[in-house]
């Protein structure tokens, strides 16, 4: 009995040298816990960071105020801002927000002028090919420009029979967009006298309220609209010549980005008369 009882014991306590084991391991499991979360901890956006610490320090400075939370376009733009914080950090957050929305205007902006060049270009292609409408373009502007022998007999400011399609044809894309357009009437620097007409600024200025009148009629919000005339003050081509004086008698369209019909500078000007 004595030598089956000593195998036992022998047996036991073998058994519990190795139980150090289970301990070890539990202890590099939390190890690896704890340096899982040191990491996470160590990959926060270090600017949002220094945002929030910036605010809080300055919300703890001040007794007063409470907690806002302002949202962007999306949850990763979330900021918290503390009423109260450091101003320069608040004003820059929106400054921030400010030129993103403006970037993203401009954006759609640009993209409109555009989409409304290449309709009037593909809707015009053959009187483009004839050189009766010419087309100009940036990321600002468009210019269609028509010979006023397309439009108008010489010296009045009835639009002729070949004129009422072409300008239902451009109001029938302005319509569907909010942009600016102004009307400018040119003529060539021949004198003109008449019952109707005392000056060339006052047929080419006539000429420019029929086209928007024109255009009015097809549907083109009156409000976006202006009508300009230049006179004979304004040529592109030699009026000395007459074919000079041929492509100085003209029509253009200035088409706007944006959607403003007045610039900046008259709106100032309303202001200080006012």
């Amino acid at each position: 009995m004595s030598r089956r009882h000593n195998r036992k014991n022998r047996h036991a306590a073998e058994a519990n040298h190795e139980r150090w084991l289970i301990s070890y391991a539990d202890f590099i499991t939390l190890l690896f816990a704890f340096f899982v979360v040191m990491y996470s901890i160590s990959s926060v956006n270090d600017g949002k960071y220094r945002v929030l610490s910036d605010s809080l320090v300055a919300s703890f400075n001040r007794p007063q105020g409470g907690i806002t939370l302002i949202e962007g376009s999306s949850s990763a733009n979330k900021v918290i801002v503390i009423e109260g914080a450091d101003h320069d950090v608040v004003k820059k957050q929106k400054n921030n927000r400010v030129e993103q929305l403006e970037l993203e205007k401009n954006i759609e902006e640009i993209i409109e002028i555009n989409e409304i060049a290449g309709q009037i270009e593909r809707e015009f292609v053959q009187e483009i090919d004839d050189e009766d409408i010419t087309i100009k373009s940036n990321d600002k502007w468009i210019e269609v420009e028509i010979k006023s022998s397309l439009l108008f007999p010489s010296g009045v400011a009835e639009l002729n029979r070949h004129a009422v399609p072409v300008i239902d044809r451009v109001a029938g894309i302005l319509i569907t967009y909010d942009n600016p357009v102004k009307v400018e009437g040119f003529t060539d620097n021949v004198p003109i006298n008449t019952k109707q007409f005392s000056s060339n600024w006052a047929l080419s200025s006539a000429r420019a309220v029929r086209v928007v009148q024109l255009l009015v009629k097809g549907g083109v919000d009156p409000e976006r609209l202006a009508a300009i005339g230049y006179g004979e003050f304004q040529p592109v081509a030699d009026n000395s010549l007459p074919e000079g004086r041929k492509i100085n008698r003209r029509v253009v369209l200035v088409i706007s980005r944006g959607h403003q019909l007045r610039s900046q500078i008259d709106e100032d000007r309303d202001v200080v008369y006012k």
